[in-house]
């Protein structure tokens, strides 16, 4: 049974497709992985560092943001990846590398903050068919997560996250993941879970410019085996059995559904033992807003030393955020029972629930509003996650429902509505 979840109770993220936190930046869409679920065709091709300038500039013109989020394909394959990250950090941008880390070492991760990086996100899960990490459980794959968190933590002044896509046979793990960030709370700041989402052609018909189109030849295009519909209170849900006390503190809606989930953030206070409590939509709305108001635009990624602030949290913020209220109060009794626990840092440690694309019963996309993983195609801003329909068709594909869909003289034809 799914969380119950009033998404009125919850700071709606103020992003949108002029004012987002995030830039999606792809230079690559060369992979050295082939990983189930994945959206992007792999072919060994990279754009030049004009190219990558080119869409750059395309950001800085149509939407104030934060950070970029150097991803791909791998960026790792990228011939001049320094250079990128010298390219966006010349902007007065923050540069995050979102990779699979198959590639990384560390002399290239100091190289890579020498030349401005700010952080990086780690997509890591049981499904991505590494050499050597094959037929592994999630819990079985966080000893590669450690081995990136702690490389990250030996160079020191970097953000850490990890992906990990969520499938109908881990959804399980999740709790157990949960557990091992906390364990390393003081290294790893983001952990977030993509729901698996596919394309549905035993249900839908697609249709670009009129005319009938076959989605297979996309990497998404064949229906995936198990479950595309889990949604993000499910998730929720499966966390609570463990963690009775988890709790949500902000979301992005649906571009359809008002009341769906589509990145669903909850933040806790911790240390490497003990969760004291999880922060509240006031506090969340308090830190999106005083960012924008003192740099301009939405915040990213924070620097590792603010999130080792949660004491200042716990005895400042908890007149105005209920959430904090009752971590404080937790503070307070653990402090009473052991007076040294005061003297511990208490940590930041951010989970996002990203639930992709939606199809509804009508065909329509539910996508989500004010996306922060937009990137760039042919000049213009483009969902990333659907990035190769453009490629393939030309415009993003119409999805109609089988029954309804048919030639030019069957009732619910797409090219007959258009010509009327």
């Amino acid at each position: 049974m799914a969380a119950a979840l009033d998404h009125r109770s919850l700071y709606r993220l103020p992003w949108n497709l002029a004012d987002n936190p995030i830039a999606w930046l792809e230079p690559t869409q060369a992979c050295n992985l082939a990983c189930e679920g994945c959206y992007r065709q792999n072919i060994k091709t990279h754009k030049s560092l004009d190219e990558v300038q080119a869409d750059l500039d395309v950001f800085a013109r149509l939407r104030n943001f934060d950070g970029v989020s150097i991803a791909g394909g791998d960026p790792l394959m990228h011939p001049d990846l320094t250079g990128i990250v010298r390219r966006v950090t010349a902007m007065g941008r923050k540069a995050i590398i979102n990779t699979n880390g198959l590639a990384m070492t560390r002399d290239l991760l100091v190289e890579l903050k020498a030349a401005g990086l700010v952080g990086l996100t780690f997509h890591v899960d049981s499904h991505q068919g590494r050499p050597g990490w094959r037929n592994k459980t999630e819990v079985e794959m966080c000893e590669l997560r450690q081995t990136y968190a702690d490389m990250v933590a030996s160079v020191g002044g970097l953000a850490c996250s990890f992906n990990s896509t969520v499938y109908e046979e881990t959804l399980h793990e999740v709790p157990d993941l949960i557990d091992w960030a906390q364990k390393n709370v003081d290294r790893v700041h983001t952990m977030v879970f993509i729901l698996l989402r596919g394309s549905m052609p035993s249900q839908f018909d697609y249709f670009a410019n009129g005319k009938k189109v076959d989605l297979s030849s996309l990497v998404y295009g064949e229906e995936p085996k198990g479950r595309i519909d889990i949604q993000a209170q499910e998730v929720v849900e499966v966390i609570r059995r463990r963690h009775k006390d988890f709790s949500p503190c902000a979301y992005l809606n649906g571009t359809a559904k008002p009341d769906s989930f589509k990145w669903l953030l909850s933040t806790r206070l911790a240390t490497p033992k003990r969760t004291y409590g999880w922060v509240g939509a006031k506090f969340m709305e308090m830190a999106q807003s005083a960012y924008h108001l003192w740099a301009g635009r939405y915040i990213s990624y924070s620097d590792p030393s603010t999130l080792t602030s949660g004491r200042a949290v716990l005895g400042g913020c908890w007149p105005v955020d209920a959430g904090v209220r009752r971590a404080a109060a937790a503070w307070a009794r653990a402090i009473a029972a052991n007076p040294l626990v005061a003297l511990e840092k208490v940590y930041l440690q951010s989970f996002m629930i990203i639930q992709p694309i939606d199809m509804l019963e009508d065909g329509s996309a539910n996508m989500c509003d004010g996306c922060p993983d937009m990137t760039v195609h042919e000049g213009k801003l483009a969902w990333s996650c659907r990035l190769e329909e453009p490629r393939a068709f030309g415009q993003f594909v119409n999805a109609v429902p089988k029954e309804k869909s048919g030639d030019c003289g069957t009732p619910g034809c797409p090219m007959k509505s258009a010509a009327q």
